[in-house]
């Protein structure tokens, strides 16, 4: 069977790319550029409309979920780096290890009298929303090296 594009099959106009370098520190500064842009306009608008506690009660629930998601990306970099199929395994472990460790800190410690709950909850769980859109969006853009090419053209120069 002859198609119009047979004769172009051996040419390739895409070259091949390497895999992304410091993928989880990438997705980390993005999380937080794309999380603290909105974390202004929430926290300047209660600063504004209830006060200065509710101001710092937004900072504190974006705070708090930077903090929670952020030691995951930073495990998965310094990990992933000396061995990269282990970090997703990582990722859970300390995810669990986050949970736990985070209610304990919030149960023994209490929440301060200063804080106004209903801005801290709506400025944590938009972070939250934005963070795991963006994650996703720079996770899904990313170049994952899926043959080590290199060992493969060694082993051939070693044949030879």
């Amino acid at each position: 069977m002859n198609t119009p594009d047979a004769s172009r099959a051996g040419v390739s106009a895409v070259s091949a790319s390497e895999a992304t370098q410091s993928l989880w520190l990438r997705i980390l500064v993005r999380c937080l550029i794309s999380t603290a842009v909105p974390l202004v306009a929430v926290a300047g608008t209660a600063f504004f409309i209830v006060g200065p506690s509710a101001g710092m009660s937004s900072v504190f629930g974006w705070l708090l979920v930077a903090l929670f998601f952020g030691v995951s990306l930073l495990i998965g970099h310094f990990a992933g780096r000396s061995n990269p199929s282990g970090a997703l395994g990582l990722f859970a472990v300390t995810y669990a290890i986050k949970v736990v460790g985070f209610a304990a800190v919030l149960f023994f410690v209490g929440a301060p009298s200063w804080l106004e709950r209903s801005w801290f909850f709506g400025a944590a769980v938009g972070t939250v929303v934005v963070w795991q859109i963006v994650e996703i969006a720079v996770f899904a853009g990313a170049r994952h090296q899926l043959y080590d090419h290199q060992s493969a053209s060694q082993t051939e120069v070693d044949r030879a």
